[in-house]
């Protein structure tokens, strides 16, 4: 074969058996395909164009208002930042910022600065589960729904809370055909069945009931709210940076489609709900696995962190372009840690994997600060805390006491708590030092990041999307979506026979933007 017409994705593409019995791809204006010549040739297939915009779902595209499947996602802190979600919607992508764990007065300065710049552009925010902050969460759902944000991506939830569902009711009516439309999108982001079958099955009733005699929701709201899938966007988590379960996609995904579908049978729901794709996808041969596997969308993650819009600091940046496949950890979250719930870091050039670790069997083992074992406490004295207990804890006290100062009286109370308390200062603190880049703390720098950043990094390696500066989320997804299709086209033409060598789904960084 002279051309490599497996990656013309943009023009159609004939598959032709000549007379010998080799298979080849041609142009529509060879001359060697039947009728065109005299050479006789069979024809196997014609292809049409394949475009990036129609790797998924079509009516992700059409309900968002979207021109791509293709989501930029809710990185915490403002990791995915203001300014990345409106890079995002410009291009007419979906962009979620990351609210967790910011205070809401910095939530509500970046749902400002992304109206601003977005206008009417479609985008989200992220709303994660809180257990040990249940009036934060609930804050942060009022928030929202008193600024219209209409997309919400809540994550980390093992359950269904009031504030997920009357943010998903809220708006709900009936128009004249019958059919019922949403004011607010709920995407869910879930790793387990049992979560997944909660977000696709009809609120529960008894919570309904509940949120109208509070008057969260209305009766109308609730009446038509028990007839719908809580969220008609189910984002499957496979393994990613932060809290993950480290499941694999291909494991994953299809499980959770059975799922839905026998779900939507169940309830004989009017409209399909959709499933996407998160986690490991840091190359376009990822992307295009996912897409293979019937995602309606794909959502990134790690990959965005090092990228020039991430509100996070250079340095932070620096050590996610070094990283490698297996240069990845599980360490305690701060978020849940007493239930000790794990998130995935990054372990190249920080030690904040096992220090972290080593708090958490210290809580494990202890049952209160005065029991560390003097020469334990010294050590972590030293080597962690930089500071004595006593001088963290009170710290830690006057933090709490302006936050909730339940949580003071209850670590009072509780020795073990309070011991929990002081932990999870070292984990928060971790986090905040790697947004700031803060220098004497670059060894205890928390950096959120999956095995796809060091896939990304191999891919890009000695292209245009090396260099830091260079990364654009823009560019990172225009790349990934444009590699995916190439992909795609190869293995469509190898099903019909075609000898697609190695090379036809080894897709290079191109500047697309």
């Amino acid at each position: 074969m002279s051309e490599d017409l497996w990656g013309e994705v943009r023009q159609r593409v004939h598959v032709v058996r000549h007379a010998d019995g080799q298979i080849e791809v041609c142009r529509s204006d060879d001359p060697r395909l039947p009728g065109g010549g005299s050479e006789e040739a069979e024809l196997l297939a014609s292809l049409p164009p394949l475009y990036p915009e129609w790797l998924g779902d079509r009516s992700f595209s059409l309900v968002h208002g979207v021109r791509f499947p293709y989501i930029a996602g809710e990185m915490a802190t403002g990791i995915a930042s203001a300014a990345m979600v409106v890079a995002m919607g410009r291009a007419s992508m979906l962009g979620f910022f990351g609210a967790a764990g910011l205070d809401l007065a910095v939530v509500e300065r970046g749902l400002d600065e992304i109206a601003r710049g977005l206008y009417d552009a479609p985008w989200g925010a992220n709303l994660i589960h809180s257990p040990n902050e249940p009036e934060l969460e609930s804050a942060v759902t009022d928030l929202f729904l008193q600024r219209g944000v209409r997309r919400v991506s809540a994550s980390a939830f093992m359950a269904l809370t009031p504030n997920v569902v009357r943010y998903a009711c809220r708006g709900l009516r009936e128009l004249p055909d019958g059919s019922v439309e949403r004011a607010n999108f709920l995407f869910a982001k879930v790793s387990r069945p049992e979560v997944a079958r909660a977000f696709m099955s009809p609120p529960p009733a008894a919570v309904l009931r509940e949120l109208v005699r509070r008057q969260q929701v209305t009766e109308e709201e609730a009446r038509l709210a028990a007839h719908l899938p809580l969220a008609e966007d189910v984002t499957v988590e496979s393994d990613s940076g932060g809290h993950t379960d480290n499941r694999p996609l291909g494991a994953l995904l299809p499980l959770i489609a059975a799922l839905r579908d026998e779900l939507t049978a169940q309830y004989d729901y009017p409209r399909p709900i959709r499933i996407g794709a998160a986690g490991g996808l840091g190359t376009p041969a990822a992307v295009a696995a996912a897409f293979a596997l019937g995602s309606a969308y794909v959502m990134t993650g790690s990959v965005n962190q090092a990228t020039v819009e991430a509100g996070t600091a250079q340095a932070c940046k620096e050590l996610l372009c070094q990283a490698q496949l297996t240069d990845v950890i599980m360490a305690p979250a701060a978020d849940m840690f007493e239930l000790g719930v794990k998130v995935q870091v990054l372990r190249r050039g920080t030690l904040f994997g096992p220090r972290a670790a080593r708090l958490y069997e210290v809580y494990r083992t202890c049952d209160s600060i005065a029991a560390i074992p003097a020469p334990l406490r010294a050590a972590l004295e030293a080597d962690i805390f930089r500071a004595s207990l006593d001088t963290i804890w009170a710290e830690t006290r006057d933090y709490w006491s302006r936050r909730d100062p339940r949580e003071v009286q209850r670590a009072e109370e509780e020795p073990k708590h309070q011991l929990a308390l002081i932990c999870r200062w070292y984990l928060g603190h971790a986090s905040r030092w790697a947004l700031a880049g803060t220098s004497d703390r670059r060894t205890d720098f928390q950096i959120w990041c999956g095995p796809a950043m060091g896939a990304f990094n191999s891919w890009v390696k000695g292209s245009f999307l090396e260099p830091l500066h260079s990364r654009g989320v823009v560019q990172i997804a225009l790349n990934l979506l444009e590699g995916a299709a190439v992909i795609t086209r190869a293995h469509q033409l190898r099903s019909y026979g075609v000898a697609v060598p190695p090379s036809g789904f080894a897709f290079r960084p191109r500047r697309l933007v």
